[in-house]
C-alpha cells in the first residue's frame, strides 16, 4: 500500500507506474483516492473547527448559569448537543471515507524500481546470469514421477484415492532424499547468520491482506472453515506477520529468519494441477528466507538472498539462471523480483524453482511495522526468497544426478543427511 502523501503529491508517478504495469482499468482509483482524500481532509478542518466552538460555548454555559440567565444557558446546551450531532455523523462520514480510501489503497499497486524492465507478462522476463554448464546426457532422462516410481519413491494412485489430484506419497529413498536437502537447506542458511523458525502454518485474515493482494490470495488460500484462519501458501506469510505492529530498535536491524514450513495452495488459474508430476501441486514443503531490514539496506539484501539460493543449487551440481521479472508479472506489493530457474535435462530447458523480492515498505505499511527514529518512526522493508521447495527442487535434482543405469548420484554435501549413502538404486 503506497503513502497517501505520495499520491497526493505526485499522482502522476503513481499512475504512470499503473500504466508500466500494464493495468490501465486501476487508473480511475487514483482520482476517486484524490476526491475521497480531499474530502476527508475538509470533513476533518470543519471537525476541528466545531470542537473549537464547542468548547468556547461550553465556557460561556457555567457563566450564564451563575448570572441566573438559566434559558440563555438552556440555549447555549442546545447549540453544544447540535454541534455534537453534527460531529458525531461527520466522523461517522470520516470512518466511511478512511474505508473508502484503504480498500483502492490496497489495490494501487507498489512503486517498481527504476530498473525492472517494462515488459506485459512472464513471456517478457529477462535473463540475467547463468550459472554452471547445462549438460543434456547421452542417454534418455525419463520423466521425473518415471524415475521415482523406479525406486519405489512415489506413490500418486494412492493419492489420488485420498486426496485427489495435486497430492502425493514419498516413499523410501525419495522421501528420504526430500527432508535431507530441506535439512541440508535449514544448515545452509543458519551457517549463513539466519535464525531457524518454525512459524504457525495457519494465520488470520488481517495478516493474509498484510502479506499478499487480494488477487493472489483469492487464486492461493485455503480458508478453514467457520474460523479467521487461513493456511499458509507460504512461511513468508506468518514469518513476516510475527512482525505485526512492532515498534523495531535499529540496533536489532536487520532481522533475518530462515522458516520450515508446509505450504498449501488451491493453484487456481490458467496453470492449473499437474496429474502425473509433483511440479504444481496442493500440497508441498519449504525452506524459505526473510529479511526485515533498513530502507537503504534492502536492495543490498535482495542481491544476497538470491545469490544464497544459486550458490545452493550449485552446491548440489545443478546449474541454474536467475530471471528479471518484468513489470507485468510482478505482484502487487512488489518493488522488484526475480526467478531462479534450473536446468531441466530432459526438457533442455530452465524452469522455476525459487524467486526472490523485494517488497519495499508495502508489507511494513499494511501490518505497521515500524523503525524507530530519532525523529519519528518510520516503515521497515521487508524482503523474502525461496532457499529450496521439494518436492520441485527434486525434478531438477533427480534429472541433474540420473545415471546412465537408471540410479541416482547423492552430491557429498547430502550425504550426511542420507545416512553416508552415496547412490540410491
Amino acid at each position: 500500500m503506497l503513502d497517501i502523501k505520495l499520491v497526493r503529491s505526485n499522482p502522476d508517478l503513481v499512475r504512470e507506474n499503473i500504466k508500466k504495469k500494464f493495468q490501465d482499468e486501476k487508473l480511475p482509483l487514483v482520482d476517486e483516492v484524490l476526491t475521497l482524500d480531499e474530502q476527508f481532509r475538509a470533513s476533518k478542518a470543519r471537525g476541528d473547527e466545531l470542537r473549537q466552538q464547542r468548547n468556547i460555548i461550553s465556557k460561556e454555559i457555567g457563566a450564564l448559569m451563575k448570572e441566573g440567565k438559566k434559558e440563555e444557558a438552556e440555549e447555549t446546551k442546545r447549540k453544544v448537543a447540535e454541534i455534537a450531532d453534527e460531529l458525531a455523523a461527520m466522523e461517522q462520514k470520516e470512518e466511511e471515507m478512511t474505508e473508502e480510501i484503504r480498500k483502492r489503497m490496497m489495490v494501487i499497486p507498489n512503486i517498481i524500481d527504476d530498473s525492472v524492465p517494462i515488459g506485459k507478462d512472464d513471456s517478457e522476463n529477462v535473463e540475467l546470469e547463468k550459472f554452471g554448464e547445462p549438460v543434456v546426457p547421452d542417454f534418455e532422462v525419463p520423466y521425473h514421477t518415471d524415475i521415482m516410481e523406479k525406486v519405489n519413491g512415489i506413490d500418486l494412485d494412492s493419492a489420488r484415492r485420498t486426496s485427489g489430484n495435486g497430492f502425493y506419497y514419498l516413499m523410501g529413498d525419495i522421501a528420504r532424499l526430500h527432508s535431507a536437502i530441506l535439512s541440508y537447506a535449514r544448515d545452509f542458511m543458519i551457517d549463513k547468520g539466519f535464525t531457524y523458525c518454525v512459524p504457525p502454518f495457519m494465520i488470520r485474515s488481517d495478516v493474509v491482506t498484510g502479506v499478499m493482494s487480494f488477487a493472489e490470495m483469492e487464486n492461493m488460500m485455503y480458508k478453514i472453515e467457520g474460523e479467521d484462519l487461513y493456511l499458509i501458501g507460504t512461511s513468508e506469510h506468518s514469518m513476516i506477520g510475527k512482525f505485526m505492529g512492532n515498534i523495531l530498535d535499529p540496533d536489532t536491524l536487520p532481522r533475518t529468519m530462515t522458516s520450515y514450513s508446509p505450504c498449501f495452495r488451491k493453484e487456481v488459474g490458467a496453470h492449473g494441477i499437474e496429474e502425473r508430476g509433483v511440479y504444481r501441486i496442493h500440497q508441498f514443503e519449504k525452506q524459505e528466507m526473510i529479511v526485515v531490514c533498513e530502507p537503504e539496506d534492502s536492495m543490498d539484501w535482495y542481491h544476497k538472498m538470491w545469490s544464497y539460493t544459486v550458490e545452493l543449487f550449485r552446491s548440489l551440481d545443478i546449474p541454474v539462471r536467475t530471471l528479471e521479472c518484468c513489470s507485468g508479472d510482478l505482484a502487487d506489493l512488489k518493488v522488484k523480483s526475480c526467478d531462479v530457474e534450473a536446468w531441466s535435462p530432459r526438457q533442455k530447458k530452465y524452469f522455476e524453482v525459487g524467486s526472490c523480492s523485494n517488497l519495499g515498505d508495502a508489507q511494513a505499511r499494511r501490518l505497521g511495522i515500524r523503525i524507530k527514529g530519532k525523529d519519528g518512526n518510520y516503515f521497515a522493508h521487508t524482503l523474502n526468497n525461496t532457499v529450496v521447495a521439494p518436492p520441485r527442487m527434486l525434478i531438477a535434482f533427480l534429472e541433474n544426478n540420473l545415471q546412465a543405469d537408471g540410479s541416482i548420484k547423492i552430491p557429498q554435501p547430502l550425504r550426511m543427511y542420507m545416512g553416508g549413502k552415496e547412490v540410491i538404486k
